[in-house]
């Protein structure tokens, strides 16, 4: 629900309550399709991790209803619902680009965008809002060149996206023509990097499926699902952190400036701290029980819909200390932030390069940032799988 003159206005994600980790508790989707859910971190990562929850079984004949309107992460020939020997047949065709190694090198080129974006941002007028001239063109200015996208107008790919992850903003048959439009986008893409391939992450893709045999159909959805999973998360996860670090954590702003190895480690706290979605179980978070499994001191029948609340488990008092981070703290376990076992998110390293970069040189470059907003004013980008601000006016 939007915030109106009636309503109470929407609270910044890092202060929006989330279900307390506890023993795995049966609740409901928006399709009354029933769910187990699961919040504990040790029982969030059993569930990422055991072969006895799976993907594709949510797409088998006879599947409960997942969704009210289908997106893309709903499609049975994306990379999210494959297992076993057909996902690590489809997910290693993409899995070199997004190792760590790989990261490091594409590191020069992402921090000349960020710079790019800041000398823009220095020259607008104030208060200028930091959504459109920073968060949402970043990660969008850098899957497009990855994915040598740099004469794709932008707006198409937001739009697109928009909708390819809408969580009720728009009709069925918005989404469906909108998810048409850019598979055939795609199916040309693929064709074009086919006969002219470039050093490109397409280009890639595409000789990588044509030499393992991967039908067309499936290369067209892997490189849809990449344009948006490539961008979507992070500039949603950016604004969040702004809002954060303008508002309550505004103490954190001189560390972030220090250096990028104190921003890395702030980016992975604000990461396992400040969810992208409120009251809603992400698609790609949820299995299926294959056989009885027992979770937590509790047996989940086969068949049973299960959800992971990684937020959740990213507060468990039993692993991570409670209340506010300590945002220059290492994690004191491993981030499930971008999930866990075969599922695991492909550009989790590619995701965290960004914030940490574009964390430490904004509060490097603008060390007076200011915020002219409250976190009653705040308009936000509703809707969706995730919820983030629609704009932020800031000074400096």
């Amino acid at each position: 629900m939007s915030a109106d003159s009636t309503s109470r206005p929407l609270r910044p994600m890092h202060r929006i309550s989330l279900p307390e980790p506890g023993p795995p508790r049966l609740g409901t989707l928006a399709t009354g399709t029933p769910v187990w859910l699961v919040t504990r971190y040790a029982e969030v990562r059993q569930v990422l991790m055991d072969p006895r929850f799976n993907r594709s079984s949510l797409h088998a004949a006879g599947a409960p209803p997942l969704l009210v309107v289908p997106n893309l992460l709903d499609s049975p020939d994306g990379l999210l619902n494959q297992d076993g020997a057909a996902h690590q047949v489809l997910r290693g065709t993409v899995q070199r680009a997004f190792t760590p190694r790989a990261i490091a090198r594409w590191r020069p080129w992402v921090a000349s965008v960020v710079e790019a974006l800041l000398d823009d941002l220095a020259e607008r007028n104030r208060p200028a809002d930091i959504i459109e001239g920073f968060t949402r063109p970043l990660p969008v200015a850098v899957i497009c060149r990855l994915m040598g996208l740099e004469h794709v107008d932008r707006e198409r790919i937001r739009h697109w996206a928009d909708h390819a992850l809408s969580g009720g903003a728009h009709t069925v048959e918005e989404v469906g023509l909108a998810m048409r439009e850019f598979g055939e986008f795609a199916g040309r893409l693929v064709a074009e990097r086919r006969t002219a391939p470039g050093d490109d992450l397409v280009s890639g893709l595409v000789a990588a499926g044509d030499g393992l045999g991967i039908d067309e159909r499936r290369l067209v959805t892997l490189v849809c699902g990449l344009v948006v999973a490539g961008h979507e998360t992070t500039m949603t996860a950016l604004g969040n952190a702004v809002v954060y670090l303008l508002t309550d954590g505004q103490a954190a702003w001189p560390g972030l400036a220090k250096d990028a190895e104190a921003a890395a480690t702030a980016a992975e706290q604000l990461l396992r701290t400040i969810p992208l979605s409120e009251g809603r179980v992400l698609p790609g978070l949820i299995r299926r029980a294959v056989e009885d499994t027992e979770v937590g001191g509790v047996m989940i029948p086969a068949g049973s819909v299960v959800a992971v609340q990684t937020n959740s488990a990213g507060r468990d008092p039993e692993v991570f200390p409670p209340g506010e981070p300590d945002l220059f703290a290492p994690l004191t376990s491993p981030s499930i932030a971008f999930g866990a076992g075969p599922h695991h998110c492909l550009g989790a390293w590619l995701a965290r390069l960004e914030l940490e970069l574009a964390l430490h040189r904004l509060a490097a470059r603008f060390p007076g940032l200011r915020a002219e907003f409250t976190p009653e004013t705040i308009e936000w980008r509703e809707g969706q799988m995730t919820r983030s601000p629609l704009r932020l006016p800031v000074s400096w």
